[in-house]
């Protein structure tokens, strides 16, 4: 784990838009998440980065977790880099885990 301070990529969410932003239709009582809440997350300063997502299948996720000012609270976030490419692939109110995460780097 490190921070994302540093200037990076950005991740492509023209594929998972629709996914992050009616999340609650899938899983019910989670908040929708707005692209733009997504890339403050992933913007943080101060944010959590790991590289690579500890959980990925394939080895080539990556995640996030990063306060958005305009949401209000935490969010994890993940993508996959394809070649050059990242792609956004999910992002939630981060749980209990991800929050202690958080918090013990700050």
């Amino acid at each position: 784990m490190n921070y994302t301070g540093e200037e990076g990529p950005i991740p492509d969410w023209r594929y998972a838009r629709e996914h992050i932003e009616h999340r609650s239709e899938r899983k019910r009582g989670d908040a929708d998440i707005r692209v733009e809440w997504a890339v403050e997350a992933w913007s943080d300063p101060i944010g959590v980065l790991m590289d690579p997502d500890p959980k990925s299948h394939s080895g080539r996720g990556v995640r996030v977790i990063g306060y958005s000012p305009s949401a209000g609270f935490v969010i994890t976030v993940t993508a996959v880099r394809d070649g050059e490419e990242l792609w956004g692939t999910s992002a939630w109110k981060a749980n209990r885990a991800d929050l202690r995460i958080y918090e013990g780097v700050q």
